[in-house]
């Protein structure tokens, strides 16, 4: 078994909780604990790179993710085991729709990883009907978890003095067209 957290960011974050969020989300999804599952936090600048080459959408985005063995949930029956893929995170620009949302950038971030988890297992929100379906699921799974954790969370936090690295990449990246870069 493995979730593996990776925060290649100067954020500081607990890693644990996302593991273990991970897999609790896998064990609720009816996907076997055992399989593999990666979470890596990354700067805007990475991010951007795969939000080009992978979706062809310019700039910075929240959540990517990236299945391997397109596990799909259960049947109730049946534990899916394998490899279930990558999911890359932006805490900059979690922190930027925490803020307009009105939560913590932590719980942002915990609600992107169900919902990288989730497109990991083949759900999409393509359709109002997907959307509505998957973001249900997402809000119940962060609600459940976080009532049956108990204990509090620690914040997602940054350094003292830290640059705000969603503005400098935005103005190292200024054509006049930032609104577009956020697909």
């Amino acid at each position: 078994m493995s979730v593996e957290i990776t925060n290649e960011t100067i954020w500081n974050i607990d890693s644990k909780v996302f593991s273990e969020l991970g897999l609790w989300v896998m064990d609720q999804m009816r996907v076997s604990t055992q399989s593999d599952l990666t979470v890596l936090f990354v700067d805007p600048d990475p991010i951007a790179h795969l939000h080009e080459h992978w979706m062809n959408l310019q700039g910075p985005t929240d959540v990517m993710s990236f299945p391997m063995d397109e596990l799909r949930p259960g049947d109730g029956k049946t534990v899916m085991e394998g490899v279930l893929g990558d999911i890359v995170i932006c805490p900059w620009v979690a922190a930027q729709q925490a803020s307009a949302a009105g939560h913590s950038t932590m719980q942002e971030m915990l609600l992107l990883t169900i919902h990288g988890t989730l497109h990991l297992l083949g759900y999409d929100h393509t359709t109002a009907q997907q959307e509505q379906q998957m973001f249900g699921l997402q809000r119940q799974l962060l609600l459940t978890f976080m009532a049956m954790r108990g204990s509090s969370i620690d914040a997602a936090t940054l350094p003292a003095e830290a640059p705000d690295a969603l503005a400098v990449y935005d103005a190292s990246h200024s054509n006049g067209d930032d609104a577009q870069r956020r697909g």
